[in-house]
């Protein structure tokens, strides 16, 4: 059993995580629950900043919201010293409401409506990460209206594939993002952003994929930045003051992972950037990278109550338990594996293969197949590790299930950050048009 940050099997052979029993956070917030190791995220985001510390160069590390957006999260990216990547209107706000500052907000997105941008725009955020020529001059525009002049990046496709599930690569030359190195649009887009007098370009943004156990590909996708950099430099007259190498970092879900040590994915990026940047004489410029995943892809366990099961003898045995896509699709998307133990009979031995099956009515609706466990009970708890990234981020409603409360926990400490959803928040926002409500009866 591979165990994550501060977990632990206690004396009494229940799961531990931050010094909290989850036997009793599951009596005391029910379940299904998200369990965020506290210490482990901010270790996370530590290991980041220490590492670019080391490097001596200027640098921001960008906690990519997408993967766990919260105002709990928000505030501990804040207390970390990280800057805030947000994608969406919904995003802007959570770090608005949290009180992030809004100059290390960074907005993506490969189509921000009018209204998210000027909602961003009257936020005053650091910086936006241009993606297409149609968002180039709608942002000028708007900014113009405004009597502003904002700071840009504009997110580039080197053409550099991770090797990573096709689903959610993004750096190679047909993809939905950003301007392409390859067919002259990137260049194209500086030529035109220059031109554009509500919009200061500080550099480009490139992101490869997700999920990345290797450092070759940032150090090819550095290269052909560099390259593109000194390109128009000499061409241009730009120097980029920003270079940002987005996220991807890999971390172990299951064994058959291996990620690369937090500061050896920087040493690489931070050399390749010292390197070719230096042997071309051009000003070392501040690096930003944009991880999620690996701040709190492991922080996070779902713990879930055992239902029912169903033995097919010869076939399968499916243990159902009282979550599944609702809370996490990313094995329904993804062919995403996990591993998984009984928290409240941790030390017990195996005795059977199961496969976990959610509660949806949905037959695709698995959480992991062939699992050994314990023979499993109705009642028993069971915890799934490396729930962080992804999974509240993309937790639904799908047949009106009530989405999961989220509890941070740190020293014995358990902090409710997000309630469970009741069941007025299922029906908050429905209405009855007035034509189909039956009319009062009176006597």
């Amino acid at each position: 059993m591979y165990l994550h940050g501060t977990s632990k099997i206690n004396d009494k052979g229940h799961l531990e995580i931050g010094g909290c029993d989850v036997t009793d956070l599951a009596a005391e917030f029910g379940t299904p629950l998200y369990i965020v190791d506290e210490a482990l995220v901010r270790q996370r985001a530590r290991e980041y900043v220490e590492a670019f510390k080391a490097s001596g160069l200027r640098f921001q590390v960008a906690y990519a919201s997408k993967a766990f957006c919260v105002m709990a999260m928000c505030v501990i990216a804040e207390e970390e010293g990280m800057s805030l990547d947000v994608v969406s209107d919904g995003e802007l706000y959570t770090a608005l409401q949290a009180g992030f500052p809004v100059e290390r907000i960074h907005f993506h997105g490969n189509n921000k409506t009018p209204e998210e941008i000027n909602m961003a725009l009257d936020a005053n955020i650091g910086c936006f990460v241009v993606d297409n020529f149609v968002e180039l001059h709608l942002l000028n525009a708007l900014a113009a209206d405004k009597g502003k002049k904002v700071k840009i990046l504009l997110r580039i496709t080197p053409g550099v594939e991770a090797h990573t599930h096709e689903y959610i690569s993004t750096g190679q030359q047909d993809s939905k993002f950003g301007f392409d190195l390859g067919n002259g649009s990137a260049y194209r887009a500086i030529e035109e952003g220059m031109k554009l007098s509500n919009l200061e370009i500080l550099g480009v943004h490139s992101h490869i994929g997700s999920q990345i156990f290797e450092v070759e590909g940032f150090r090819m996708a550095v290269d052909k930045v560099a390259d593109f950099a000194v390109k128009i430099k000499h061409e241009l007259g730009l120097t980029f003051k920003v270079i940002n190498l987005g996220g991807g970092f890999g971390i172990r879900y299951t064994a058959e992972d291996s990620p690369l040590p937090i500061a050896e994915y920087v040493k690489a990026i931070t050399d390749a950037i010292i390197s070719n940047f230096t042997n071309a004489s051009y000003p070392l410029p501040e690096i930003w990278v944009e991880p999620g995943r690996s701040i709190v892809g492991d922080a996070g366990t779902t713990l879930y109550t055992v239902g029912t099961n169903k033995d097919i003898p010869g076939v399968r045995k499916y243990i159902a338990v009282d979550g599944g896509m609702t809370d996490n699709p990313r094995p329904a998307l993804y062919e995403s594996k996990y591993e998984a133990v009984l928290a409240n009979r941790a030390n017990e031995a195996a005795e059977e293969t199961v496969s976990i099956a959610g509660k949806c009515c949905e037959s695709g609706d698995m959480l992991i197949w062939d699992l050994e466990l314990p023979k499993a009970k109705s009642g028993d708890l069971l915890a799934v590790f490396c729930t962080g990234a992804y999974n509240y981020a993309m937790a639904n409603n799908y047949n009106r299930i009530r989405r999961p409360a989220v509890v941070f926990v740190k020293d014995g400490q358990a902090d409710l950050a997000v309630k469970r959803e009741s069941y007025q928040d299922i029906v908050g926002n429905d209405v009855i048009p007035a034509r189909m409500k039956k009319p009062s009866l009176t006597k």
